[in-house]
């Protein structure tokens, strides 16, 4: 057997997957291996919202790479996407005011500002409490339990090598060492995701990289609720670095803290996006090196009863519970570094590894950095 090949990929997430994706394109060998025998980490535990806009201005290059990327995967492999953008609500002056900033800010292009009237009856709750809202067109949607399977299959049905149930034990110089035997490449991408510290615990030391765990569900989605829903709230207005660079965000994270102390206690960013399972409803964020698996119904509930009230939902109907991860940096959001001329290690260290993932590929491919990361 030839263990050799061009790009080696360690990790079939979806920052791996989209890798593998443009290497294939660029008509290298490719070889992907992953401790698991499918995509079943973060890539398919999100909620697929593609939140390009509400990314920080500097990484919006890579985030317009990333909406290219996932337009022309979708159209390639086949598996759905959706171009309904995302819709932020304002339920108080505060709010809206920070949508006002970010759409001088940003321009008619990415940002549009809706009356109350306009963007209830988007979310289709008539009697939502709001006073205005705002519309971000570029934003995407796919099904995070479709893209990933679906982009591994057609890749490995157009000869990229898939060496599942292998652990990678080290990576240096273009060998890979693995529990199934060494694996060299002309390059490799380590994509680890949480699993960072095992491969390469200094880059993670450095950059005090940690897991994030969510609690997240999904709602089957009553018929007035739209299919292309995708909602973000003030709790995002508050988390995204894009908003946070407005003017008025301090005023709001201390109107929140004030107003929904149970959400700002659990570190919640209360988003909702529709797929064609339901509604994915979450979500809340803690922080460890080695977490806990529990789920806090506290917690939960909270995410639910909210999320209801916005959508005018009486009695949300759940299906599914589970308790999401993703690695998490407090001082950085992307780690790309090459420890060697040979490997690049490329992880997001927060909840946008599938907002930005084939633009990382891209940026991991090309050798590129981004400025201020």
């Amino acid at each position: 057997m030839d263990n050799s090949s061009d790009l080696l990929v360690i990790g079939s997430g979806i920052i791996g997957l989209a890798t593998a994706y443009r290497a294939h394109q660029q008509g290298q060998t490719v070889r992907v291996i992953d401790s698991n025998d499918r995509p079943v980490g973060a890539s398919i535990q999100n909620f697929g919202h593609a939140c390009f806009t509400g990314q920080d201005d500097l990484i919006q290059p890579v985030a317009e790479r990333a909406r290219s990327g996932w337009l022309e995967a979708a159209r390639e492999v086949g598996f759905w996407a959706a171009e309904s953008g995302t819709h932020v609500p304002a339920v108080t002056e505060l709010e809206l005011q920070v949508l006002r900033e970010f759409a001088e800010h940003r321009g008619p292009e990415q940002v549009r500002l809706l009356s109350r009237d306009e963007v209830a009856g988007r979310i289709g709750h008539p009697g939502l409490p709001s006073i205005g809202g705002a519309h971000l067109p570029l934003d995407l949607r796919v099904n995070p339990r479709e893209a990933a399977p679906a982009l591994a299959r057609w890749l490995s049905a157009r000869g990229v090598d898939f060496v599942w149930d292998t652990r990678v034990t080290a990576v240096s110089g273009g060998t890979a060492q693995t529990s199934r035997g060494d694996y060299t490449a002309r390059q490799v991408v380590a994509c680890p995701g949480d699993q960072l510290g095992q491969l390469f615990p200094e880059v993670a030391a450095r950059h005090g990289v940690r897991v994030c765990t969510l609690v997240m569900s999904l709602i089957e989605r009553p018929a007035a609720v739209p299919a292309d829903l995708a909602l973000l709230t003030g709790t995002s207005l508050a988390r995204y670095d894009g908003f946070g660079a407005m003017p008025s965000i301090g005023a709001l994270r201390r109107e929140l803290a004030a107003r929904e102390p149970e959400l700002v206690g659990c570190i919640a960013n209360l988003m909702v996006t529709g797929i064609p399972d339901g509604l994915l409803i979450g979500d809340s964020h803690a922080y460890a090196h080695s977490p806990e698996p529990f789920i806090d119904e506290d917690v939960a509930r909270l995410l639910l009863d909210r999320a209801s009230a916005i959508l005018g939902i009486g009695t949300p109907v759940v299906r599914q519970r589970w308790l999401g991860r993703y690695a998490d940096s407090a001082s950085t959001n992307l780690i790309i570094e090459r420890p060697d001329d040979r490997t690049t290690v490329a992880v997001v260290t927060s909840g946008i590894g599938m907002t930005l993932s084939f633009g990382i590929a891209d940026l991991a491919l090309s050798g590129e950095s981004v400025p201020g990361y």
